[in-house]
């Protein structure tokens, strides 16, 4: 799918932009994004608020799962790559980006973009955020910006280099399957024995030790009594 980019000046949300447009019955292609200079309602996973940071990158594209293709929550792993590998090319060190499940990108920790993926008809929207020129102050984790760490990207060619970048992810997890995916992402991720903390939805936190992902690219855990609880969906604090 080749990219298509629209830049807008203002919306209040690229996601919700084109979970409107679908619903009333538009056909958007793959490979097209929506770009907002500003976001003036742009949200995170459980319904945070998403900082609106002028120069920052803020977009969203569309992905519509086929029934041969893998299980579409694996998308937010192979849009965390694609993130990966568009901000590998602007620090020193890429060693110090690291893959957070399931779908933050860190840098010594502290968070520098963020994936959110909400379903839409038949088709899966991704909703990307990095923070290029500057980082929002959160209550719960810190953060940091690519301009903390030199020259920011101009916003526009990082748009295009992401949207390459994810273009040829989604044609690899189409063709060779999660298997070679999940092996990917596990090599710039968070290493096997991190301690982590999962806030799970509805449930009481629970802290372990990462132990991989398991064959859908779920969070295995590893718990002080040495057993393992699978992850599907949560918040997780290292």
């Amino acid at each position: 799918m080749g990219a298509q980019i629209e830049f807008q000046v203002e919306t209040g949300s690229t996601n919700a932009d084109l979970v409107a447009r679908l619903g009333s019955g538009e056909r958007i292609a793959e490979g097209y994004w929506l770009v907002a200079d500003r976001q003036l309602a742009g949200r995170g996973r459980q319904g945070r608020e998403w900082f609106d940071g002028h120069g920052n990158f803020m977009g969203s594209t569309l992905v519509r799962p086929g029934p041969g293709d893998p299980l579409a929550p694996s998308l937010a792993l192979v849009a965390g790559l694609a993130v990966w590998e568009a901000v590998s090319h602007y620090v020193i060190d890429p060693s110090r980006l690291q893959l957070k499940w399931p779908n933050d990108l860190m840098w010594d920790g502290a968070k520098l973009a963020g994936i959110l993926l909400e379903g839409a008809s038949d088709s899966v929207i991704v909703g990307i955020g990095v923070n290029l020129a500057a980082a929002p102050q959160l209550p719960d984790r810190r953060t940091v910006a690519l301009s903390d760490l030199g020259p920011p990207p101009d916003r526009d060619a990082f748009a295009g280099n992401l949207a390459t970048g994810f273009a040829a992810e989604c044609e690899r997890w189409r063709l060779y399957g999660l298997e070679p995916m999940l092996a990917r992402w596990q090599s710039v991720a968070h290493p096997v024995g991190t301690a982590l903390t999962v806030h799970e939805p509805g449930a009481q936190p629970v802290s372990g030790a990462f132990a991989g992902l398991d064959a859908v690219g779920a969070l295995r855990l590893r718990l002080e009594d040495g057993s393992i609880r699978t992850v599907h969906a949560g918040d997780v604090f290292t």
